[in-house]
């Protein structure tokens, strides 16, 4: 399937233009910019017809979403405890860490390898499988996150992302992506593959979207979201990353007192102010080298490290490899 790639939008110092460190700049100005630099690589869409009693296994991989159109379903993977998810529900698993979905926590499980031979139409992307009980029909896909600044953003979410319906009512936007989605890999017409895959990254956006707009206090820099003055210090960074920010500079962003600022800030975000400044300038120059837009040099210089050893250095406490080595790790998830 076609991938696609996006540039980070991120303020540049060289362009002139005075940022905007006021009320204007908003919890989704930080988390767009944040989820920029998340490239999704679509792999398949599909509509799957289930009947009880029926389980199936997904290994680990691929990044799925489940939608839920009629019936319900349970969601078991490690690391969470099981969810079950009802028509109108959206369920998301970004770490592609292997799972399964099943009508009943106690049905024995099938891995879908086995199941695809005999119960997969693929020139409608349909799924048909399962035995005489109820039914439930999901809308689903699985793609890949790519990106050598992958770990430091995904870092904030969970194993699942459970987006419920609304008073038993599917979102409005959810039901128009997943209409397109379904009516894309069932008619199969010239573009097809792109609009799956730009259709998948916009569902995928928009749930992540919807869920850091609901966590109060999740301990990363979507905690710092739900809360005005440190939103407004968040944004002053992500408005001019390249700045050589103090604690005081932002205090005063923020309108809090300096010692104030750094204990809430660090109690929203879960680092100190300038931890989080370092950490997202290594996030971005990680694109910037898997973009190949520049050099280990050129990137170091550009977000304030006199000397390459330097950058490196504190690169890979971040990362867990040089950054020589982003280019080579193109072809998978960046390990921690």
């Amino acid at each position: 399937m076609t991938s696609h790639i996006r540039e980070p939008a991120v303020h540049d110092r060289s362009s002139g233009t005075t940022p905007d460190y006021g009320m204007a700049a908003t919890r989704t100005d930080v988390l767009s910019q944040v989820l920029t630099l998340i490239r999704l690589r679509g792999e398949l869409v599909y509509s799957a017809n289930l009947r009880g009693p029926w389980s199936i296994a997904f290994p680990k991989g691929a990044a799925h979403f489940h939608f839920v159109e009629r019936g319900a379903l349970w969601v078991k993977t490690l690391g969470a405890e099981p969810v079950r998810a009802e028509a109108g529900d959206m369920v998301l698993l970004p770490h592609g860490t292997g799972h399964l979905i099943c009508d009943d926590p106690a049905t024995p499980a099938v891995d879908i390898a086995a199941i695809i031979g005999p119960h997969f139409d693929r020139s409608r992307s349909v799924l048909d499988y399962g035995g005489d009980g109820a039914a439930t029909r999901v809308v689903g896909g699985l793609f890949h996150f790519e990106g050598g600044s992958l770990a430091a953003v995904m870092a904030a979410l969970p194993v699942v992302v459970h987006i419920a319906s609304e008073n038993g009512k599917t979102p409005d936007w959810l039901d128009a992506i997943a209409h397109f989605l379904v009516k894309e890999s069932h008619e199969v017409e010239p573009g097809s593959s792109l609009m799956i895959s730009r259709l998948i990254d916009l569902l995928v956006i928009r749930t992540l979207r919807t869920w850091a707009a609901n966590q109060s206090r999740p301990g990363s820099w979507l905690g710092g979201l739900g809360e005005e003055r440190i939103g407004r210090a968040l944004s002053a960074i992500h408005a001019d990353p390249y700045r050589q920010w103090s604690v005081a500079e932002l205090a005063g962003i923020a309108a809090m007192s300096r010692s104030i600022f750094a204990e809430r800030f660090t109690a929203r975000v879960g680092e100190a102010p300038l931890h989080y400044v370092k950490r997202w300038k290594l996030t971005l120059a990680a694109d910037m080298l898997a973009s190949g837009s520049l050099r280990v040099t050129q990137a170091a210089q550009r977000i304030g490290y006199a000397s390459d050893a330097a950058f490196s250095r504190a690169f890979k406490t971040q990362f867990g490899y040089a950054p020589s080595e982003v280019r080579q790790r193109q072809d998978g998830p960046p390990r921690d």
